[in-house]
């Protein structure tokens, strides 16, 4: 009954909060960057509720409990990309558009517009698919009479409705109330778990010595293969670059990546120290699972109904800008722009209304075919990380690159990750034969980041340099 209470308050919370945000949704302006009005303390807790969702809990939760504090070398390379971010997050405001795509074409050309809005698609869609299986799986612990894949519905259910009623503005309010709740729950939490597992000496007892050793029991290689996609997926990230261009000014933008960054070091590393705590005390659970198993049975009853109720909206909270921002790509880089380029505000809000529906229910599809969440993020942030971080950066930092240089690069990173983990799925169902087989065996043994970064880099920078430089407007 208590789980039930927690729920049903966070979720009226939350619907209240988008209700709220309604009113003030007049322009396509407000529906896709806030009216560009968002002051620097929301965009923080946005960020940092953007940020860390389910690829943290539950696919950083599954690392912790094979390898132990190893696990941070995933939220790391966030870490390291978010020292980047410092210097352009006042740039990208200034610059005020819609989208990434947007900001590729003028500084590019059209053609690297349209791929990146499909990589984007490719990546979003698949970061917004394993928010709902993991907001499923968090539903059936609570109620283990539901099934998970109800529990996924009704978690992709609650997604698009928040995210439909007033976009940007209701998102970015939503992570306010969630990255609060979580931030507090989770920071409680953790002395209580030490207490339970009887401090660092019973934490070490329990567990094996690789699970305090900075590499664990992985290779170098498996490490930097984790670290180098999250790093780059933070780098392009859109929905990050949609938050700088909601935000009120270019100092705000710049206040709220400082704040971002204390917060997600000390989040990510309480949330792998939780599920470190965890794998001491449950072993015989799905590994994906153990943060919020963790929650739900290793804390007091209150703490673990808002800790676990806080994971769930937090799932919320990262489907939807997930689920957000490809669908402006869709509405602002294709229809408006090549389509209907007279549509007026209320059209063109109605068509992100529709347009997150249908990608909703794609995510929904989509999710069937990778194994794992973890899978499933390193898919994503690869596609994302070698599609279009190197073309992003290259906006800020390479007067050089040029058009037909981000064209081959985005194309190269998108085909590459793709045919990597297609090859990989068909090895690993053994479905190939002959040459193929063993080629599809190789792909699963050597991460998807590597290939890709390097066709894509290699693209971007001979391609750029055995072509006419770009117009000096463009720079």
């Amino acid at each position: 009954m208590l789980y039930i209470i927690v729920l049903a308050i966070i979720v009226a919370t939350l619907l209240g909060v988008s209700l709220a945000r309604l009113r003030t949704v007049k322009t396509h302006a407000d529906f896709t960057v806030a009216g560009r009005r968002l002051a620097w303390p929301v965009l923080v807790f946005t960020l940092l509720s953007s940020w860390i969702g389910a690829g943290s809990l539950f696919a950083g939760g599954e690392f912790a409990f094979h390898h132990g504090f190893a696990a941070l070398w995933m939220p790391a390379g966030g870490w390291a990309g978010l020292a980047v971010i410092a210097l352009i997050a006042g740039r990208a405001r200034r610059f005020a558009q819609f989208t990434v795509p947007e900001l590729i074409e003028a500084r590019f050309n059209t053609a690297a517009r349209v791929l990146a809005t499909i990589a984007i698609l490719l990546a979003y869609t698949a970061i917004t698919s394993y928010q709902f299986r993991g907001g499923g799986d968090v539903l059936h612990l609570i109620f283990p009479e539901l099934p998970a894949d109800r529990g996924m519905y009704i978690i992709a259910a609650f997604v698009i409705l928040f995210t439909a009623l007033a976009g940007m503005s209701s998102v970015a309010y939503l992570d306010l109330v969630i990255g609060l709740l979580v931030s507090v729950t989770a920071i409680v939490a953790v002395p209580i778990l030490f207490g339970r597992v009887g401090g660092w000496s019973g934490l070490q007892a329990a567990l094996p010595p690789s699970h305090f050793q900075p590499l664990g029991d992985v290779t170098p290689w498996y490490a930097f293969g984790k670290f180098l996609p999250t790093m780059l997926l933070l780098l392009g990230n859109q929905s990050m670059y949609q938050k700088f261009f909601s935000a009120r000014s270019e100092g705000d933008a710049k206040r709220a990546v400082a704040g971002w960054i204390i917060g997600t070091v000390i989040l990510e590393t309480v949330i792998v120290t939780i599920a470190v705590a965890g794998s001491a005390l449950f072993r015989d659970v799905r590994p994906h699972d153990i943060v919020p198993v963790t929650a739900r049975l290793g804390l007091p009853p209150l703490l673990g109904a808002f800790l676990l109720g806080g994971i769930f909206a937090k799932v919320i909270s990262t489907a939807n800008n997930y689920l957000f921002s490809p669908a402006t790509n869709v509405v602002h880089d294709i229809y408006h722009r090549f389509i209907n380029p007279q549509a007026g505000d209320r059209r063109l809000i109605w068509t992100a209304r529709f347009v997150i529906i249908a990608l909703g229910v794609f995510a929904l599809a989509l999710q069937s075919f990778l194994p794992s969440i973890l899978s499933m993020a390193m898919y994503a942030y690869t596609v994302y990380g070698a599609g279009i971080t190197p073309v992003v950066l290259a906006v800020f930092f390479w007067k050089r690159a040029n058009g037909p240089g981000a064209v081959a690069s985005i194309a190269a990173g998108t085909c590459i990750t793709l045919a990597w983990n297609v090859l990989g799925i068909l090895s690993a169902r053994q479905v190939l034969s002959g040459a193929l087989a063993d080629l599809g065996a190789r792909a699963s043994n050597v991460d998807a980041v590597f290939p890709a970064l390097v066709g894509s880099l290699l693209c971007l920078v001979v391609v750029s340099l055995a072509t006419a430089p770009p117009r000096r407007q463009e720079v």
